[in-house]
């Protein structure tokens, strides 16, 4: 394992200076990753201290260095988690060979494809939130979307060193095109469509970091287990700071649940105090959390099959034990889909599940933060509760796609869909309430009306912390 040497033009702990050829390929991407960055990431922003994270390491809170920092200044790095030694693949038909340091050539663009798929998204995000910083609802929360823009763009960092190193010149073209490609873009647009869609305001970017950016968080954990393993250490390295955009989410929409609760409790409608009601939180959540279902890709899928045989992406968790038949080869996975108004038995080859495997995992993460939502309410005496879809409704991708069903994964007329679409998806009128709330607010300790404090804040410091401080 290599020293982190943070003196370098790009902090690392992969030994760029003793690759020429690779640290003049990066050095070159470097000032076009930056015009990226001063086009399409925060916008205003650039002169003002913003009290960020920044690796310094990878060892135990090497990862959570403090300090006030312009974002154009912010040393984005490339990180790897420390190796462990003998290091075996654990599932798969390469069940317990050693893992690859290099690309093995019959998998080569099947990783590349996957390693640009992951990396696509990492920009996108930065784009989708570029405007968020003029409507924050506190100092805080506007610190907290510049830590995870910066830390999205720490992760494409990753995989665009991935690309350079292992890919050649293949590799080289790819990184040039993630800096070339932009979210909701009608000619060029980002590879996964739920990285295309408006982030107008900041329940949005809350849905988002609950469930768009918890997709990641699962992606990430089964390319952590993978056979290459210069992808499954850089993995893992991100997964200890996906964390916090996670929580960022989760805490969020919990906070924004908290102060609509305090209203209902007063007897005071959201509406009329500039807060946010809690009929449009849940279109909020159907909208955000089924889009983000459809990341996983089908649930039948011989691609999945194929990057599971060959070691070159696990289950969730894999390495921990928790599947008895680490080949995958002797079960099936059962799910019911819609046959005309009815639900009928489907059987799946474990092998060509695993994204509905990858999937349930995440579901059952979803339905934990909503349960910590729910329970908010319920500590306010607020009777309905926030509800998570099925992860039938709403799909534009595997089984499911073409298919109607309600949020409880009921098969309907595609006829009942569209006439309840408003009652389930935000409209234009709900929008429009939205963003009437979003009043932003730069004053230290202080908040705006449609969201609660935070129980904590960032680094043992207080709410009233100044974590941006303006130019």
């Amino acid at each position: 394992m290599n020293a982190v040497d943070l003196e370098a033009r790009i902090p690392n702990n992969v030994g760029l200076k003793d690759d020429k050829k690779l640290l003049r390929a990066l050095e070159q991407w470097q000032p076009r990753f930056l015009d990226w960055w001063r086009e399409m990431g925060p916008s205003d922003f650039r002169e003002d201290q913003i009290y960020l994270r920044t690796a310094v390491g990878v060892g135990q809170g090497g990862w959570a260095n403090f300090d006030y920092v312009k974002m154009p200044d912010y040393r984005w790095g490339i990180f790897l988690a420390e190796p462990e030694p003998e290091k075996k693949i654990h599932f798969g038909d390469k069940l317990g060979d050693p893992v690859w340091d290099a690309v093995p050539g019959e998998h080569r663009n099947v990783l590349r494809r996957i390693i640009v798929t992951q990396a696509d998204t990492e920009p996108a995000s930065v784009e989708q939130q570029r405007l968020l910083g003029h409507t924050a609802p506190s100092l805080y929360d506007l610190r907290n979307v510049f830590q995870v823009n910066v830390e999205e763009g720490r992760h494409l960092w990753a995989m665009v060193y991935l690309l350079h190193k292992y890919f050649g010149a293949d590799g080289r073209d790819e990184a040039e095109e993630l800096l070339r490609r932009r979210s909701g873009h009608a000619d060029n647009p980002r590879i996964l469509q739920a990285f295309n869609k408006p982030t107008p305001d900041w329940l949005s970017f809350f849905c988002f970091t609950s469930f768009t950016d918890r997709d990641g968080k699962y992606q990430l954990a089964a390319l952590a287990e993978s056979g290459f393993y210069p992808l499954a250490r850089s993995t893992q390295f991100m997964l200890t700071e996906e964390a916090h955009h996670l929580s960022v989410g989760e805490n969020g929409v919990g906070r924004v649940v908290e102060r609509t609760a305090q209203l209902m409790k007063e007897g005071t409608d959201p509406r009329t105090v500039g807060a946010i009601p809690l009929d449009i939180i849940q279109k909020y959540v159907y909208e955000w959390s089924s889009a983000s279902y459809d990341l996983f890709g089908g649930e039948d899928s011989s691609n999945a099959a194929t990057y599971f045989g060959a070691g070159l992406k696990g289950r969730y968790r894999e390495g921990d034990g928790l599947y008895r038949d680490p080949k995958a080869l002797e079960q099936a996975y059962t799910t019911q889909v819609a046959e005309g108004t009815a639900l009928r038995t489907l059987e799946i080859p474990l092998r060509r599940a695993m994204n509905a495997l990858l999937l349930e995992a995440y579901y059952a993460d979803c339905k934990r933060i909503v349960d910590r939502w729910n329970r908010t309410l319920k500590r306010y005496d607020v009777a309905a509760e926030v509800k998570l879809p099925s992860l039938r409704f709403n799909r534009q991708q595997g089984i499911h796609a073409g298919k109607w069903y309600d949020p409880e994964g009921n098969p309907i007329a595609q006829a009942e869909f569209e006439k309840r679409r408003t009652t389930w998806f935000p409209s234009a009128e709900d929008y429009a309430t939205v963003k009437s709330c979003m009043k932003k607010v730069y004053e230290p300790g202080k908040i705006a009306n449609w969201i609660a404090p935070p129980a904590q804040g960032i680094n043992n410091n207080p709410f009233e912390w100044e974590y941006v401080k303006f130019h």
